[in-house]
């Protein structure tokens, strides 16, 4: 059972288009890091040239945006931290002195709005270079600022010979994910009111649109990350990024439809007294289309979610005819609404599902053959 826990997880992980991005960061910014100490020790014979990685590792970001916003503000901390220490041990020696008043200058550095917050990279900078091989004489800022450029120019350089990725990939899996939860949900609802369902049962439902709602979250968050990884990115498929408006639709319907199960839960939620009073004329269809339209969104079938809306208006009309007990037309009411503009708002979602995306490096085609138990 672990040996084929673990081959699915690696097989996952395998698939997984946001792994991939964060491994070609790591391996990234792990070369520029030790290329930057190479070009130090080998090249320049820097003597304790550790701010050569150091800096390289604030450059190399996982965006080309946030290499200039973000990496430009930490690199000039890190400057700055040099500097602090270089004129704080010449005024003050190395002593306890010297490193209370590179932190308190470092931290008070960091209250500047163009270092944005980089009190402690500043600090810590300053402590690091203030206590490991401070010299009294210029050589010793001359080399320091040396290793901070070699690892500064070496890391723009690496991240520019690999461009950072456009983070399409994470964004579209998520996106692609989140209707098969959906139908998924919805079928279980359609099976729970089918075998008739405990007030718990409904309460899980409830609660399974509120992990909806974390992944919409997450899928919002992965949005905006493509986006930014599309600015000042030279690649010409970034311009289709920059401004994702099929994305932005697709999420607002997914909202709206888990929006609307959650509200189908808490109408069923509310009318469990009454369970045993519902019109099976209503009830028995109503199961069936809760099935038919999971299994259709699950499918991204818009054919299929279409025809779930045609026998949802048929039942409608069915229902006029009928006597319902007055106090749970309401109810039945409700629950139609929501199915209807789940099924509205599914049906753009399928036909955009898949969302296309280029293939993963080094992916494989999926075995077809089932996994024994």
């Amino acid at each position: 059972m672990r040996s084929r826990e673990l081959r699915r997880w690696a097989r996952e992980r395998w698939d997984d288009p946001v792994f991939w991005s964060d491994v070609v960061q790591v391996a990234k910014t792990v070369a520029a890091a030790v290329i930057a100490w190479l070009i130090a020790t080998r090249v320049w014979h820097l003597p304790l040239s550790f701010l050569a990685p150091w800096a390289a590792l604030l450059v190399v970001h996982s965006t080309v945006y946030r290499t200039f916003s973000q990496g430009a503000r930490q690199v000039g901390a890190a400057v700055i931290g040099v500097l602090v220490a270089w004129a704080v041990g010449n005024l003050f020696g190395l002593g306890p002195t010297a490193l209370a008043v590179s932190l308190l200058v470092g931290f008070a550095a960091g209250a500047l709005p163009w270092l944005s917050g980089q009190g402690t990279a500043t600090a810590a900078t300053a402590v690091v270079v203030l206590t490991t091989g401070f010299a009294n004489n210029d050589n010793m800022l001359v080399h320091r600022l040396a290793d901070t450029a070699i690892g500064i120019v070496t890391g723009l350089l690496v991240n520019f010979a690999v461009w950072p990725p456009l983070r399409a990939r994470t964004a579209i899996a998520a996106m692609n994910a989140l209707d098969d939860r959906i139908g998924e949900l919805l079928q279980d609802i359609g099976d729970g009111l089918a075998a008739g369902c405990t007030p718990d049962d409904v309460h899980g439902w409830i609660d399974r649109t509120r992990d909806l709602d974390e992944d919409l979250d997450q899928a919002w968050a992965l949005v905006r990350q493509a986006r930014e990884s599309a600015r000042m990115n030279p690649r010409r498929s970034a311009e289709a990024l920059r401004h994702p408006q099929e994305w932005l639709g697709l999420l607002r319907r997914l909202e709206q439809a888990v929006a609307e199960t959650r509200s189908m839960a808490e109408t069923i939620d509310h009318g469990m007294d009454e369970s045993g009073d519902w019109l099976s004329a209503f009830r028995e269809p109503y199961v069936v289309l809760l099935r038919d339209a999971g299994h259709a969104i699950i499918a991204a079938d818009p054919v299929s979610i279409l025809a779930v809306r045609d026998r949802l208006n048929d039942l409608v009309d069915r229902l006029g005819s009928e006597q319902p007990t007055p106090r749970l037309w309401p109810v039945y009411g409700a629950l139609i609404i929501n199915l209807r503009n789940i099924v509205d708002a599914m049906g753009e979602v399928a036909k955009a599902n898949p969302l296309s995306q280029p293939p993963l490096p080094f992916a494989r085609p999926r075995s077809q053959d089932v996994e024994p138990v």
